[in-house]
């Protein structure tokens, strides 16, 4: 699989050991930093790796933060990510099990690197059931689409006439 993998600051050590896991398990992977531990914005790190992921420039992504909430919000902003923060071996394994997540977001600060590394192996093994779950996902979609089109219609009947 194709990972790309991003951290703020306080996940560079993690994503680190992350990607060290990932390539031996035979993994091509897409880092897109931080590259120090000088304060960076998450939302730039998040808006990377989720858009590789939309654009199927990669298969999935990782991103590491504090908590992981901040850069799961920020990726489900992109159409086509679904990003959920797990914090033990059940969240990883029904968010892709049930929502087909696309993105795990993970906490630096809050779990152990046992447990990241057994997470993020569930996470990239366990497949999507489909059946009822994939009619779920596909309203996430239909909704999606329908947030952009009012949108696009929106900015497209707010623009000036050239009159």
């Amino acid at each position: 699989m194709r990972i790309a993998i991003g951290s703020d600051h306080r996940g560079v050590s993690v994503r680190h050991s992350i990607i060290e896991l990932l390539k031996r398990l035979g993994h091509e992977v897409h880092d897109v930093g931080a590259f120090d531990c000088g304060s960076v914005d998450y939302p730039d790190i998040a808006a990377m790796v989720s858009q590789s992921v939309a654009a199927g420039d990669v298969d999935r992504g990782v991103l590491i933060c504090g908590s992981g909430i901040g850069m799961a919000i920020v990726a489900n902003k992109v159409p086509g990510v679904r990003a959920a923060t797990c914090h033990d071996d059940l969240t990883a394994e029904m968010s892709r099990r049930h929502n087909n997540v696309n993105v795990l977001c993970l906490s630096a600060d809050m779990l152990g690197e046992r447990l990241i590394d057994r997470m993020v192996e569930i996470w990239l093994t366990t497949e999507f059931e489909g059946g009822r779950h994939a009619r779920r996902i596909e309203k996430i979609s239909e909704f999606e689409k329908r947030i952009h089109d009012e949108q696009e219609h929106k900015t497209h009947c707010d623009a000036p006439s050239a009159e």
